[in-house]
């Protein structure tokens, strides 16, 4: 069959990459096109955008970038047709990705959600477009199908990919040694994929280096950035690592982590860690008013407690930052605290299998004759 993805970032490219491996496997005459990134492409198919290319962070920034986005809209819509697939593949990425559900339904073409939009945190009144333009709904969180049950929606829950993303990943022995790092501890900074977010929070991040000269800080890059962007906003502060990220996460004593995916994977690799997130002044007040959640990090979401401390916009400053990094570092009892909720979170999750169990379920739908 002919599968047609739809990633816009790069949490959403390895999750892409491990579902199109997991069909592959279900159906040996898999063909695909897809937006999405690198480890997409390792899958095969046609790439037609790449991931950098689409990311655009916050209310004032997709304003700014609008022309680009409708551009990209009207393209999508004229490719989906040219391409005709059997099944369109969406993953989250809903601000983009609600609107071509709305045109492939219109046009008879299934439409699949893998890693249901947050709706849940704000615009709850996107469950009807949901209802509407989306044939099956794979939910990745263990809150959502209750949600998404209380509203009228069945949806699948599959378990996190995450889980197997982390548990497939293989560590290099050498990793210390071949990318030149010193035999002190690690504190690992993950400060986001997006120019927009690293710019804000990597300077806060490094400002702990004045602080933990016994420690080295060692940056993960986003698969979407070069180097030189980096070098750019710091010079020579910090090391930097590419296509690394469990790795280091895997050697790191602690973490400091935007918001995002990646708390999820710090908490995965049972690494401690501190959130971090900081945006436009307007973006964030706008945010307060329509975000309905009581946590920004995935962890303490699922969790529904504080298992990691958050430092958000005016909170996000070097003291604080270096309070809650003395904590996970030095206090035996907070530590061991996190790491034990941690074995929890894992249990929350709903084990191996996502990408496998969403795969089956796509590739068995047309089998039941899904329109």
């Amino acid at each position: 069959m002919k599968y047609y993805l739809i990633s816009g970032e790069a949490s959403g490219d390895l999750h892409g990459s491990n579902l199109m491996a997991a069909l592959k496997k279900v159906d040996a005459n898999a063909e695909f096109r897809f937006w999405g990134g690198d480890l997409m492409v390792e899958q095969g198919g046609s790439l037609v955008k790449h991931f950098r290319e689409l990311a655009f962070m916050g209310f004032v920034e997709v304003l700014l970038n609008i022309r680009t986005i409708l551009k990209n809209l009207k393209f999508c819509k004229r490719d989906i047709l040219t391409y005709n697939p059997d099944a369109l593949i969406l993953i989250d990425y809903p601000g983009f990705n609600f609107r071509i559900a709305e045109f492939a339904k219109q046009n008879q073409i299934a439409v699949h959600y893998y890693i249901s939009p947050q709706v849940w945190a704000w615009k709850q009144n996107r469950v009807e477009k949901i209802k509407r333009d989306v044939d099956r709904l794979y939910c990745i969180l263990p809150f959502e199908k209750e949600f998404y049950a209380e509203r009228g929606v069945e949806v699948d829950f599959v378990g996190h990919p995450l889980i197997d993303a982390v548990e497939n990943s293989q560590n290099k022995t050498d990793f210390r040694k071949s990318n030149g790092l010193e035999s002190k501890p690690i504190i690992a900074l993950l400060p986001g994929s997006r120019k927009q977010e690293i710019s804000k929070m990597l300077s806060i991040m490094l400002t702990m280096k004045n602080h933990y000269s016994e420690h080295q800080f060692v940056i993960a890059a986003a698969p979407s950035q070069d180097e030189s962007f980096y070098r750019n906003l710091i010079g020579d502060d910090a090391k930097i690592i590419h296509g690394q990220t469990y790795d280091l996460l895997k050697s790191a004593d602690a973490a400091l982590v935007t918001s995002g995916t990646a708390t999820l994977e710090a908490a995965l690799h049972n690494v401690p860690e501190v959130v971090c997130y900081k945006t436009s002044w307007i973006s964030y007040q706008i945010a307060k008013r329509l975000v309905h959640v009581s946590y920004i990090s995935l962890v303490n979401l699922i969790m529904e407690e504080e298992v990691v401390k958050e430092l958000i916009q005016s909170d996000l400053k070097e003291s604080k930052l270096k309070k809650e990094l003395d904590f996970i570092l030095f206090d035996e009892a907070k530590n061991e605290k996190i790491k034990q909720d941690y074995l929890k979170l894992k249990t929350k999750l709903g084990g191996a299998g996502a990408s496998e169990r969403t795969a089956a379920l796509i590739y068995n739908s047309f089998q039941n004759d899904l329109p």
